[in-house]
C-alpha cells in the first residue's frame, strides 16, 4: 500500500458550558472522564493505524469543544499513541484550541513541551457585552492574557471572533478590526453569526443584519483588518495559514478521531467517507470526491486545481463565461472578489 500522507483531527467533545449560538457536537460537563475518553481516542489512533500503515502525518488539529480542558497527561498519551503508529514530519504542525480562562500559562507550557506549536484561540470578542450576549465564560482580560502566554511561549497563534450580531453595523466591524489589529495576531478568523436550530439563539427570534448589511460588513473586514484573506473566513500573514485547514480544502486525505469527528481516507487509489462510528467508513466515487474538492477548494483564493476529475464535475463553459465571478488561470480554478460574496450561488451554478 503505498504511503499517503494523511492529516489528523481529533474531536474533544467537552465544554464548561454550551454558548448561545453553538451547533456543535459537544456537552456540558463539569467533570468529562478523562481516562475513558483517552484509552477510546488511543484505541481510535491504533485502529487505524493498523489499517493504513506507517504513513506521515503532516498536521494534527485537537478542535471541539475546548481541547484546552484536556489533562496533558492525556495529550502526550495521544501524541505518543499518534508516533506509535505514524510518523511525524519534522515541522507536523499540531494545534490545540483553546479557550480563554480554561488554561493558565503553566499547563501552555506543559501542551508546548508535548508537541503543541500552534494555538487557535476561541475569542470570538473583545467586549464583555457582547461576549455574555454569545454566552460566553470568558473576559476580553481573560484573552488578551491568554495570547500573553501564548507569545511568551513563542506558539504560533489565531483567534476566532464573531461578527454580525443583531444590530451590528459597518462601524462596529470597523471599531472590531482596529482591536484585532492591535493584538499583532498573525492569523485570525472571522465567522459571520448564523443562528442554528435547537440553539438559545434558534429559539430567540433575533433581527439579524439583512444580505446586504452582511456583504458590507464582509468588504469591511477585508479593508479595516491587517491580515490578507486567504479563505472566506480566515486571514493570515504569508506563512502563518493554517496548514491542516489548508491540506483540508485542498482536498487532501485526512483522519477523523472522536465522536463527532468525519475523515476522508485514501487507501490504494480508493476515497473513503469516514463518519461516526470509526470502523464502519464507505467508498464514495472519484467523481463525488471532486465535487467536494471543488466546494472546500473554491473557499479560499488560490481555489482548486483543475485536474481531469475536477474538469468532469464542473460547467467549464458557465466558468469561462462569468470572469466578473470566476477566475481562470495556471490550471486553477478560483472565485474573484466579487465572486467570494456569493460563494454558495457560485457552487450551485459551477457544479454539473
Amino acid at each position: 500500500m503505498k504511503n499517503v500522507p494523511h492529516n489528523v483531527y481529533i474531536h474533544v467533545p467537552y465544554c464548561k458550558s454550551k454558548c448561545n449560538y453553538c451547533a456543535f457536537f459537544s456537552h456540558a460537563c463539569a467533570k468529562p472522564d478523562w481516562e475513558k475518553y483517552c484509552n477510546d481516542i488511543c484505541a481510535e489512533i491504533n485502529y487505524w493505524g493498523q489499517k493504513l500503515g506507517n504513513i506521515t502525518i503532516p498536521t494534527i488539529f485537537f478542535g471541539g469543544g475546548t481541547p484546552s480542558l484536556m489533562p496533558t497527561t492525556v495529550f502526550e498519551k495521544i501524541i505518543n499513541t499518534i508516533k506509535n503508529n505514524f510518523q511525524l514530519e519534522t515541522d507536523t504542525e499540531i494545534t490545540v484550541e483553546s479557550n480563554p480562562a480554561t488554561i493558565d500559562f503553566d499547563k501552555l507550557k506543559d501542551f508546548k513541551s508535548i508537541g503543541a506549536n500552534r494555538i487557535s484561540i476561541g475569542i470570538q470578542s473583545l467586549d464583555d457585552k457582547r461576549l455574555q450576549f454569545l454566552g460566553r465564560k470568558h473576559t476580553a482580560n481573560d484573552a488578551l492574557q491568554l495570547i500573553e502566554y501564548t507569545n511568551k511561549l513563542n506558539l504560533r497563534t489565531s483567534a476566532d471572533f464573531i461578527y454580525g450580531l443583531p444590530n451590528d453595523t459597518v462601524q462596529d466591524i470597523i471599531k472590531m478590526c482596529t482591536d484585532i489589529n492591535s493584538l499583532g495576531l498573525t492569523h485570525c478568523s472571522l465567522y459571520e453569526l448564523t443562528i442554528e436550530k435547537g440553539t438559545p439563539f434558534g429559539t430567540m427570534n433575533l433581527k439579524m443584519p439583512s444580505n446586504t448589511e452582511m456583504a458590507d460588513m464582509y468588504n469591511a473586514i477585508e479593508k479595516n483588518l491587517n491580515l490578507p484573506r486567504y479563505e472566506v473566513s480566515n486571514y493570515a500573514m504569508s506563512g502563518f495559514e493554517c496548514k491542516h485547514n489548508q491540506n483540508v480544502w485542498d482536498g487532501k486525505p485526512y483522519i477523523g478521531i472522536g465522536q463527532g469527528a468525519a475523515g476522508r481516507v485514501y487507501i490504494n487509489n480508493i476515497w473513503y467517507e469516514q463518519m461516526g462510528n470509526y470502523a464502519q467508513f464507505e467508498k464514495i466515487s472519484d467523481s463525488t470526491r471532486a465535487i467536494e474538492q471543488v466546494i472546500t477548494g473554491m473557499r479560499t483564493i488560490h481555489g482548486c486545481q483543475l485536474t481531469d476529475t475536477i474538469k468532469n464535475v464542473i460547467d467549464m463553459d458557465w466558468a469561462i463565461s462569468n470572469p466578473d465571478l470566476i477566475k481562470i488561470e495556471n490550471e486553477r480554478i478560483a472565485t474573484t472578489k466579487k465572486g467570494m460574496l456569493i460563494l454558495d450561488e457560485i457552487i450551485v451554478n459551477l457544479v454539473k
